[in-house]
């Protein structure tokens, strides 16, 4: 079963047309048509903002169509490419235990797509930064782990900036961000704000996406939004990516 399935079958069950929803979720109708009609891929599962509104609309359970995505992309990806499992599962469960309850199934959903990718490294190397462990995040071993989990209470991720809160066993706070922050003059490219206001481009970009797509400076040229929807596509192309 997938995203399309489950909101034809709730649109038939209430007597409601896609034209409805389009609304409820503040997109356009053509946005809701090309996933019903699968032309284009539903939202991201960590696209709750979607999700929720088109949940309480066809009187889902809160989360539900996110969870429905999640399981729809991992039954794609083992089809693919079989199952992915987790270098260090050990690591991952640590992780997952140490995660913000609210964040914490946004973020299984991102780290379980790969064995050891991004995410993952970037939270394992910090946590042993923080822990004043000192050591390679590809080298843990059973005694470091038993360390770390000694060490840390609990972090939070926050997707539009990448920043990582650490709090520590001791009391301590560290918050750690990874992106470039612009000056607060509220100066935006005007392709990058035309991008924004087209569903049809932006709809389906993550919190991530976004934050991205938002650093990119310009000195002479100025993008469109045809730029950075084609920036955006080229983001989710794994033919522009080498993994290690």
């Amino acid at each position: 079963m997938d995203v399309a399935l489950v909101i034809r079958q709730r649109l038939n069950e209430l007597q409601l047309d896609q034209r409805d929803l389009a609304r409820a979720a503040n997109v356009t109708e053509s946005y809701v048509s090309q996933i019903l009609t699968r032309k284009k891929s539903p939202p991201a599962p960590e696209r709750t903002d979607i999700y929720d509104r088109m949940d309480r609309f066809l009187k889902l359970p809160l989360g539900e169509l996110a969870r429905v995505a999640e399981a729809h992309l991992k039954d794609e990806r083992m089809r693919r490419l079989g199952e992915v499992s987790p270098l260090f599962p050990a690591l991952r469960t640590l992780l997952l235990r140490k995660c913000a309850r609210a964040e914490r199934e946004a973020v299984r959903a991102i780290i379980e797509r790969q064995s050891f990718g991004e995410l993952e490294r970037l939270v394992a190397q910090t946590l042993l930064q923080v822990a004043g462990l000192g050591s390679d995040v590809l080298h843990i071993t059973p005694k470091l782990r038993s360390r770390l989990d000694g060490a840390i209470a609990a972090w939070e991720w926050e997707p539009g900036t990448f920043a990582l809160t650490i709090r520590t066993t001791a009391g301590a706070q560290t918050r750690f961000e990874y992106i470039e922050r612009a000056e607060p003059n509220g100066d935006q490219e005007k392709g990058l704000l035309e991008f924004l206001r087209d569903p049809h481009m932006s709809a389906s970009a993550t919190p991530a996406e976004l934050a991205f797509l938002k650093s990119l400076r310009f000195k002479d040229r100025r993008p469109t939004a045809l730029y950075y929807y084609r920036e955006l596509q080229n983001l989710r192309d794994p033919l522009h990516f080498r993994h290690g």
